[in-house]
């Protein structure tokens, strides 16, 4: 007996008890369906969250300064400054990790065109800010070295302002805004960027030469930095020495003793981002696990619609036996309606799964990451539960004594 005779029979078995046929593979349906749907939702929500820390920054580290401590209070990172200019300079310059380094000195402002006003952040920075940002101009040029040495007053708008000053698709370049009374020369207009994992409007600001900010907006603290300090590692793979290298040269040029508490804080984003994205693998590993016991579930219909199939057709296979199909024929009649079964449910399921994650992709807002493998794994293993669950009722009919199942009433 041929292969193709014995799918020939298998499927003309299966095709007379279509809804038996189906109702057994709901299970392997559903299984497959919500392994794919999960799994591609999770991915969606992993991409999302490499987008958000993506907007703020890539291979970046974020330095602090200390914090006061008053009658046994602390006032938190931040609100002691204890990082200097010189300290900017020497991570800068010293360390063959750090590709960029740049000040950010911001407050809030009101700023004010011919027509409209706004209130948003001033950001006083220096050109490496948007380097290791990866924030590109959108429309005419950004903040040079040679304005951060001359102090002028020139001003690049985040996409937000430009809108609410100026109104949408204006084109800003050349006119003039006034800050704190003082006119400042827009020269660039800066690529949208979007919000932050937190819901900060990232375009909402303003950025003018570091220079300018501590001669003209607001007094500086001497020698000392009165904001954060941005640091750019070279590459992903050089963020954390680039974080072990900047604290022992603060520890050093600050002279803090071995043991002691460090006067400054450093924030990895990188570490934030992946412990995010191992929080969104284990959810998506948890909704998968579970989805797969569908699987099992709908392999162990299987196996008990094939025992009741071996019983209704004992009569059948006796005949076979007795005009010469072999055990083997038998058994392998019964493997292909149960693999057959299990294929079928399977790939329905993943056009399921697809379906139901782009309609919860769609609903969320997260972009559907299909993973070809995932496919492939799902409707293998659907093959493999049917084959699994089959081969008991296959073995179990091959066995049959053709007299006994002749007399089968």
């Amino acid at each position: 007996m041929s292969l193709f005779q014995v799918f020939r029979v298998a499927l003309r078995a299966l095709v007379r008890n279509k809804l038996r046929s189906f109702l057994t593979t709901l299970g392997i349906i559903i299984g497959v369906g919500a392994v794919i749907a999960m799994v591609a939702i999770g991915e969606g929500a992993k991409a999302r969250v490499q987008e958000a820390f993506a907007s703020v920054g890539s291979n970046m580290l974020i330095v602090l300064p200390g914090a006061t401590t008053q009658g046994g209070a602390m006032g938190g990172f931040g609100s002691l400054p204890t990082v200097t200019w010189e300290d900017l300079e020497a991570i800068q310059s010293e360390l063959p990790s750090v590709r960029w380094a740049a000040p950010s000195l911001r407050s809030a402002g009101q700023l004010q065109s011919d027509e409209q006003n706004w209130s948003t952040q001033i950001n006083g920075t220096t050109p490496e800010y948007f380097e290791l940002r990866g924030w590109k101009i959108a429309r005419g040029s950004g903040l040079s070295s040679s304005d951060v040495e001359a102090g002028t007053k020139v001003v690049v708008l985040g996409q937000t302002v430009v809108e609410k000053l100026y109104g949408n698709n204006a084109d800003p370049l050349g006119q003039l805004v006034r800050i704190k009374s003082m006119l400042f020369q827009v020269i660039g207009v800066l690529e949208k960027k979007g919000q932050s994992p937190v819901g900060q409007d990232f375009d909402d600001a303003v950025f003018i030469p570091v220079s300018t900010y501590r001669s003209k907006i607001q007094g500086g603290l001497g020698n000392y930095i009165a904001g954060v300090v941005f640091v750019g590692a070279a590459s992903a793979a050089d963020v954390t020495r680039a974080q072990s290298e900047v604290t022992a040269l603060l520890r050093e040029r600050h002279r803090i003793q071995p043991g002691a508490d460090d006067d400054f804080s450093i924030r990895n984003l990188t570490e934030m981002a992946g412990a995010m994205q191992q929080g969104t693998n284990t959810l998506t590993a948890l909704l998968a696990s579970i989805a797969a016991v569908s699987l099992l579930v709908g392999g162990i219909g299987i196996m008990n619609i094939m025992l009741v199939s071996v019983t209704e057709r004992t009569r059948e296979i006796g005949v076979r036996m007795a005009v010469g199909a072999r055990p083997g024929h038998i058994l392998a009649q019964f493997l292909v309606e149960a693999l057959t079964l299990a294929l079928l449910g399977g790939l329905i399921g993943v056009g399921l799964g697809l379906l139901t994650a782009a309609r919860l992709a769609s609903a969320f807002g997260w972009p559907m990451l299909v993973r070809p493998e995932i496919i492939a794994l799902a409707v293998g293993f659907s093959a493999l539960v049917g084959v699994g669950f089959g081969l008991y009722p296959a073995h179990k009919a091959s066995r049959l004594d053709p007299i006994t199942a002749l007399r089968y009433e």
